[in-house]
């Protein structure tokens, strides 16, 4: 008897661990989520749905009662809840491609992939959902499917908006450091914000009763440049007739954020240097140095590295001004949080005007300001100039609907949406197809290097193969050259036998041609894949 209670006991045992080890496994995988992109109710948008039972075989109903959405971290959840969505739901499963397939065959729910119909079956490719697919249900709703990887603890919101994994992960990098005197460099595109979280980490560190000093090192005055940023002495030249404070002194126990520090005069290079090795600055026209005591931040959207390598930076800069570095993530890479920003800025334009109420619901529940469609082409646009440009629009539509019953989109608006732009991604990591509705729709004129006009129909595969090659298998620039967009580049190699694809490769085949010489840039050539793909097919084999 007793032997059985231990054999009962060792089951148990092993049963609890066998759970635990699946539950640690599914937090440490990526999971689908539907983020809410556009409701009626404004207040709504960003509320989310986490799949977390997809990756295990588990489907999904969607519909006007089910699934439940909830903001982050907010633990209740309510439905769609709007009588315009049918009861008769859309089915959301895995499908064995990886991706998502979507069976709308059994509602009369209108449903729209990337822009696309989807008639019956269609499905979603592990590309889009890494990307950030933009499903539109009955021309009234807009979600986001995506992915995210185990929840991020909550912090204060920083200034930034946003509830993106980016933000969060950003929104941790800057508490981390905040309180640290160790120079930070920002890295990113232009228009991501680096302003912004430069305030963050001043606001985080115990220099936030002091002030934070911001300069702008491309458009600073050479001829005057040591001057404004170390000062000078009465007399030091002419005109100069008081002492002066630069930016050093005015940060003197606070921050000093030097923006664009790659456009940094190659003759004040190495007084920053000085500065960061002694914490010391020298007036212009002084004979001696004066201490100061100032945390530094710089930010740049260059390529500092290749600044180094051709003479234009200075290398021991470089490290002295990397003492942490940030990334600041583009918006193209937080699609979800496209929806929370544009609200954001469309709020604060409107109240300007004193038009604040035309985000409020209507109580009569006739048609809202905002249209659906045009939120679900904003999270499609790719967003080059990234924050600074979606704060731009927002403020063009505002001004260009003011006393509009309905938001109008101008001239200028539209044209922006209908660049290429909209239906590019945020790298070449795979295709992007919606089966069996991208056939016949592939309508995009094709002007080739020979300057014959073609169809993407007419295309050969030679053509193609020729251009992928030409362009070392980087989907955007080859896109860009043929004249077409991703969308029906993805959909032209996807019917290509012929044509490798990043997610088809085995480990084998990658292991086969990496080593100590050659990186992922090199193995990719040789594998006739982009890199980014070759990049993500190796993270989801566990080899990065």
């Amino acid at each position: 008897m007793s032997g059985d209670r231990e054999t009962t006991g060792s089951w148990r045992h092993a049963e609890t661990q066998e759970t635990i080890e699946s539950a640690e496994q599914l937090l440490s995988m990526r999971v689908p989520v539907l983020t809410i992109a556009y409701h009626p109710d404004l207040r709504r948008i960003g509320e989310q749905c986490r799949l977390v039972s997809m990756p295990l075989g588990k489907g999904l109903a969607l519909s006007r009662l089910e699934p439940m959405f909830s903001q982050p971290g907010v633990t209740l959840g309510r439905p769609i809840a709007d009588s315009r969505i049918s009861r008769r739901p859309v089915f959301l499963e895995r499908s064995d491609q990886g991706g998502i397939r979507v069976d709308a065959s059994g509602t009369s729910i209108s449903v729209k992939v990337d822009g696309v119909d989807v008639d019956g079956i269609g499905e979603v490719s592990r590309a889009q959902v890494e990307q950030g697919a933009v499903i539109e249900l009955a021309k009234r709703f807009v979600l986001i499917l995506h992915s995210v990887g185990r929840p991020h603890e909550r912090t204060p919101d920083l200034g930034l908006v946003g509830a993106n994994e980016e933000i969060a992960r950003l929104r941790g990098d800057i508490l981390r450091v905040g309180d640290l005197d160790v120079p930070v460099l920002l890295r990113g595109e232009s228009g991501t914000g680096k302003e912004l979280v430069a305030k963050a980490i001043h606001s985080a560190s115990h220099r936030r009763s002091s002030e934070c000093v911001i300069v702008n090192m491309a458009a600073i005055n050479r001829t005057t440049a040591a001057s404004e940023l170390f000062g000078h002495v009465r007399g030091a030249f002419t005109g100069a007739n008081r002492d002066h404070d630069g930016y050093f002194s005015r940060a003197h126990g606070g921050t000093l954020f030097m923006d664009e520090i790659g456009g940094t005069p190659a003759e004040l290079q190495v007084m920053l240097l000085r500065v960061l090795e002694m914490g010391e600055i020298q007036p212009v026209g002084a004979t001696r140095t004066r201490r100061v005591d100032v945390r530094l931040i710089a930010a740049t959207d260059a390529d500092l590295e290749a600044a180094t390598r051709d003479g234009s930076f200075k290398l021991p800069l470089l490290h002295r001004l990397a003492g942490y570095q940030l990334n600041i993530p583009p918006l193209r890479a937080r699609r979800d949080d496209i929806p929370r920003l544009f609200i954001y800025f469309l709020g604060a334009e409107l109240e300007k005007l004193g038009e604040g109420w035309r985000l409020q619901p209507n109580p009569m529940g006739g048609e809202p300001w905002l249209p659906a469609d045009l939120m679900a082409r904003l999270v499609r646009y790719g967003w080059p100039g990234n924050v600074r440009q979606l704060r731009n629009v927002a403020r063009q539509l505002v001004i260009s609907s003011r006393g509009a019953n309905t938001l109008r989109v101008d001239p200028s608006v539209e044209r922006l949406l209908s660049e290429e732009h909209h239906v590019g991604g945020p790298d070449d990591s795979g295709m992007h197809t919606v089966v069996g509705n991208i056939q016949g729709r592939l309508k995009t004129n094709v002007r080739l290097a020979s300057g014959v006009r073609k169809r993407p129909g007419e295309i050969t595969e030679p053509e193609l193969i020729e251009a992928l090659k030409a362009h070392n298998y980087r989907l955007g620039p080859t896109a860009k050259d043929l004249g077409m967009s991703r969308t029906t580049l993805y959909a032209l190699i996807d019917k290509s036998p012929n044509i490798r694809k990043a997610r088809d490769l085995t480990e084998e085949q990658i292991q086969a041609v990496l080593s100590d010489d050659v990186d992922v840039a090199g193995a990719a050539e040789s594998l006739e894949v982009s890199a980014r793909g070759l990049q993500l097919r190796m993270k989801e084999l566990g080899l990065t």
